[in-house]
């Protein structure tokens, strides 16, 4: 099989269901995601196997489901096949947020991204993320989507945020507070 086609070098790319202008809002969509995808890969290169076992194992599971979200958002016509991303992978994702937070100490500020390389790279996972959620809800504007797509996205970049402080955490780093943030988190129970 050949990598090129030429199929695409008139500006419409292939979608399930159908062909689409490459800069249409589903295409961008996906197309975030599949960025978000490159920059998990990468922040997942600068995590030590040793310190991060667990979390590298619950991210490749992430990389597999953003490959599901990038799916469902390429179906241009819903009723050719069920979705693949599911109200029981958001609540996966809850799991992973409550045991990865307890790990780390409270905060009540905003915090800055950086710290270790991982955790910077995580927080600029979290900015992608929400840049894809931002681009799935244009797209529902006018199109139908599995809802649940939108869900993952919301809870996926909360999950980073809270990995990238676990990763100063084992990393022996300190989050460095916003200074002139308000208390806006509660301290966890």
């Amino acid at each position: 099989m050949k990598i090129y086609t030429r199929t695409g070098d008139a500006g419409k790319t292939g979608v399930i269901g159908g062909r689409v202008d490459k800069d249409d809002e589903r295409v961008e969509a996906y197309g975030t995601v599949d960025e978000l995808n490159c920059y998990l890969g990468q922040a997942m290169s600068f995590m030590d196997p040793e310190k991060f076992g667990d979390l590298l194992e619950d991210l490749l599971t992430v990389q597999h489901e953003l490959f599901d979200c990038g799916s469902d958002l390429a179906l241009l016509k819903t009723e050719l096949r069920p979705f693949k991303v599911t109200a029981e992978m958001v609540d996966n994702l809850e799991t992973w947020i409550d045991k990865y937070d307890a790990e780390t100490p409270d905060i009540t500020r905003f915090i800055l991204p950086g710290g270790s390389r991982s955790s910077a790279a995580l927080h600029i996972c979290r900015t992608v993320c929400r840049r894809a959620e931002r681009r799935v809800v244009t797209l529902a504007r006018t199109q139908e989507i599995n809802v649940e797509v939108r869900r993952y996205l919301n809870r996926l970049s909360d999950l980073f945020f809270t990995i990238a402080r676990t990763a100063n955490f084992r990393e022996g780093q300190t989050d460095v507070e916003y200074v002139r943030s308000a208390e806006v988190f509660r301290r966890k129970k």
